[in-house]
């Protein structure tokens, strides 16, 4: 809807119903639109002034809704939703596409020998660890020290996992190989994800009431947005990792791949890059990503102060992170 922006637009949500599996496919295509990377900073800063001003009820002449919702995805896409500061630009949702495309594609080129695998998959779970800091739940820093032992555990652990698994390739056949950089993918998010926000889950994460009024820190919310998470990463990779092997492995007896075996690359990765296309958003979408729990699952000392201040309280809510 165009044409002069009506008051009392709530955009602190999302402009689509977060309830439904549509609605939130609607908004996570919009923050994971690759374009958004190109934006400048001076672009970024305008949408979050916006934003700002609008909230504080300071509404620039001319502004129209659609361009307020504009500001809001591009704000949305480029900012911590806890903290507010602005995101590392190859950890924002909308770098998956191309980081994801590229890393995930060379993965399954350069799967045959081990120095390339062990390249590949420390550069996979690097980038991984930069995605998986970037979208924490939580507003509390980390330290230097903190971040630098959550990078090196879940790096070497993954690509410790992946190896295992890809010296499986030397004992099945071609086409089964191919998946095998798939499974080392899913294992590795099972350790890089939960080491990685391994701080949330000694302290807690923030849940609030409906409203968005804090509550306090729990453990066990950070639980259940962590294991959302990796769910979520996993099936994105699906896809991507599960449909190019078929077509390549198709490919590679033609006569165009064996006069052009360098096209192998190039082919693959766009492969990969049409599937992450529609995982990201929809693999984000499954949960919603203010995520929430019954009063009953919390921790008991949580549930105490609650049930004395809040009797009426039912669930709680959270941002799980993505």
């Amino acid at each position: 809807m165009s044409g002069e922006l009506p008051p009392n637009i709530n955009v602190k949500e999302p402009r689509w119903d977060q309830s439904t599996f549509v609605g939130r496919a609607n908004h996570f295509f919009t923050v994971t639109d690759p374009r958004n990377i190109l934006l400048s900073n001076e672009q970024l800063e305008k949408a979050r002034k916006t934003i700002h001003d609008y909230r504080q009820g300071i509404v620039p002449p001319g502004l129209t809704e659609n361009e307020l919702w504009r500001a809001k995805y591009i704000y949305d896409s480029a900012f911590h939703p806890d903290t507010g500061e602005k995101m590392i630009l190859i950890g924002r949702m909308s770098a998956q596409v191309p980081m994801n495309m590229t890393i995930t594609g060379c993965m399954m080129t350069f799967y045959r020998t081990t120095p390339a695998v062990l390249f590949w998959q420390w550069i996979n779970q690097s980038f991984n660890a930069v995605v998986n800091y970037t979208n924490r739940s939580g507003d509390a820093p980390l330290t230097v020290n903190e971040l630098g032992t959550a990078y090196v555990s879940a790096t070497t652990g993954a690509v410790a996992t992946a190896l295992g698994l890809n010296a499986l390739t030397k004992h099945v056949s071609p086409l089964i190989g191919r998946f095998v950089p798939f499974a080392a993918v899913a294992a590795a998010n099972c350790i890089n994800i939960p080491l990685m926000r391994q701080r949330e889950l000694k302290v807690g994460i923030p849940v609030t009431d409906e409203n968005g009024n804090r509550l306090g820190e729990s453990a066990n919310a950070a639980k259940q947005a962590i294991t959302q998470v990796i769910v979520s990463r996993i099936l994105m990779a699906a896809p991507g990792m599960a449909i190019p092997p078929f077509i390549m492995n198709t490919l590679e007896k033609k006569a165009f791949l064996k006069r052009f075996p360098w096209m192998s690359a190039p082919i693959q990765v766009g492969l990969v890059g049409f599937c992450l296309v529609f995982a990201t958003p929809l693999c984000c979408a499954l949960f919603p990503q203010k995520s929430s729990m019954s009063v009953t699952r919390l921790e008991a000392d949580l549930q105490a102060k609650i049930q004395e201040n809040y009797p009426e309280l039912q669930r709680v809510y959270f941002n799980k992170g993505l």
